[in-house]
């Protein structure tokens, strides 16, 4: 025992201070006099109030993401105080949502123009006493509109902004119904749709690149082709109730103008000061540091008239221009072709067969708010692939089941496969794009699409007019083949993680 106290005497014993934060740093001014941390500038550039810090809870198990998951994923938009986002979404800025109505509605009226003449093509034929070479010439000047519009998209853009190019675009389009209205001599129809291809080939590219730079892309790409669809399955009802009735099939454009001065408002208001809240100009101040001034340099070194000449260099643009050119031409061929098709080798009735078109377009519609997002689940460009190869398959059917009914089925089904390609192919594109020439590019993709939506159908009528109708389907088949073969020459997505 007492042994022990003396050990006690030498040793003694202190108890183990708690671990504490590191000193906070104190930021002192050129006087050295200590001040307190500002608010940091940037705040006052974020939509609303300024974000706390970044907090994150994690609760139950998480599965790790599988690599298409990643590959398809946007990289999270900062949070903490001092941060500012970078990438807009659909709801932030608030008005974005309105926005993304607004570019929903104007597709929607551009499937109900870009469905009609597939059901409208019989009686145009009987009105105006022309073949299927000549009433095709509608397909060609509206591509001639789309394909003009293109070198012009990006700089009316930067010129005029947002909301006074959707202004001029619905103008446009408003003066061509007009003209179509008034029943004028074939050639002055066939001047109204170059007019109605240049209108819609801006309001396509605007909308394209305003969702393709949300953060929530794919939904929004989604929502506004969907809306296409929408508008594809009321076209040919409506032109089909209007024509067979005995009222005069110019008549169906009335929908169209009265369509056009809605969104012409609806956009102008959505649209307005659009460019103050563009998450392209915070990323612009942003780019002015350090690491990142080199690049900023030459970025604004770039001039408007050469962001054209450096998208269509571009591979990724050039194969997107090839791809979309083989799909709506296979898309507008099967729509506007198919009703003749059934006419003249199924003995159709011209009253009923008309619903078929309607039937591939809700296809269409069902395929891009269904599919589209199971297909960024298992990879866009696998989904691409499989969707292709099960159109060969339908189209096959269409071209060979000896029945109305049963053809009618195959042509829904066609078109619901065919449905999610372009939502798709237009997220890839823009995620291979670099920002600076996305509107170029996308302008330029948009009009060689509508191209291909004119030359296919186009050469489909020069063909039938000799052959017969049965020709659309080898075209569509072959059409099949060259969007295969842009889709697999792109560039592997780039890996994003967040």
């Amino acid at each position: 025992m007492s042994s022990y106290t003396g050990l006690g005497a030498l040793i003694e014993l202190e108890k183990t201070p708690s671990i504490t934060n590191p000193a906070a740093v104190v930021r002192k001014d050129k006087q050295g006099i200590a001040s307190t941390p500002s608010d940091h500038e940037l705040d006052q550039m974020q939509w609303g109030k300024p974000m706390k810090g970044p907090t994150v809870t994690v609760q139950g198990a998480h599965t790790p993401l599988t690599p298409s998951e990643l590959e398809s994923s946007n990289p999270s938009t900062p949070t903490g105080k001092g941060a500012v986002d970078l990438v807009q979404s659909i709801f932030n800025p608030p008005r974005n949502k309105w926005r993304l109505l607004s570019v929903c509605f104007i597709n929607f009226a551009n499937g109900l123009n870009d469905s009609a003449p597939g059901a409208l093509i019989p009686y145009i034929e009987k009105d105006y006493n022309i073949g299927y070479a000549i009433v095709s010439l509608i397909f060609v000047t509206n591509a001639i509109g789309f394909i003009i519009a293109a070198p012009f998209t990006h700089a009316l853009e930067s010129k005029l902004g947002r909301s006074r190019c959707f202004i001029l675009s619905l103008s446009l389009l408003a003066t061509a119904y007009v003209i179509i209205i008034c029943k004028p001599p074939f050639p002055a129809i066939v001047a109204s749709f170059f007019l109605l291809g240049f209108g819609m080939a801006i309001n396509l590219a605007l909308g394209n690149v305003f969702c393709a730079n949300l953060s929530n892309s794919t939904a929004a790409l989604g929502g506004m082709h969907g809306s296409y669809g929408i508008g594809g399955v009321i076209g040919p009802l409506v032109a089909t109730a209007i024509a067979s009735h005995g009222v005069r099939w110019s008549f169906y454009y009335v929908l169209n103008l009265a369509t056009a001065l809605f969104n012409l408002v609806f956009s102008a208001w959505a649209f307005k000061g659009y460019e103050k809240e563009s998450s392209v100009r915070l990323i612009t101040a942003l780019q002015k540091t350090a690491s990142r001034q080199e690049t900023t340099e030459e970025e604004e070194g770039t001039s408007k008239k050469g962001l054209l000449k450096q998208a269509v260099k571009s591979k990724v643009t050039l194969l997107g221009a090839l791809f979309i050119f083989a799909y709506q031409g296979a898309e507008v061929s099967t729509s506007g072709w198919v009703v003749s098709f059934l006419i003249s080798y199924r003995k159709g009735d011209p009253s009923k067969v008309g619903y078929v078109s309607a039937g591939f377009w809700a296809g269409i519609t069902l395929g891009r708010f269904l599919l589209s997002h199971p297909a960024q689940r298992i990879g866009r460009k696998l989904a691409v692939v499989v969707l292709v190869a099960g159109s060969v398959a339908f189209q096959l059917m269409t071209w060979l089941i000896p029945n109305v009914i049963g053809e009618a089925v195959t042509v829904a089904i066609l078109g619901l496969l065919l449905g999610p390609i372009y939502p798709c192919a237009t997220a890839v594109f823009s995620s291979l794009l670099p920002r600076n020439i996305q509107m170029s590019s996308l302008s330029f993709i948009s009009a060689m699409g509508s191209s291909g939506g004119a030359v296919a159908p186009f050469l489909t009528g020069l063909l039938a007019q000799r052959a017969g109708t049965f020709v659309l389907h080898p075209i569509c088949i072959g059409l099949y083949g060259v969007m295969v073969v842009g889709w697999v020459c792109l560039p592997r997505l780039p890996k994003r993680s967040e």
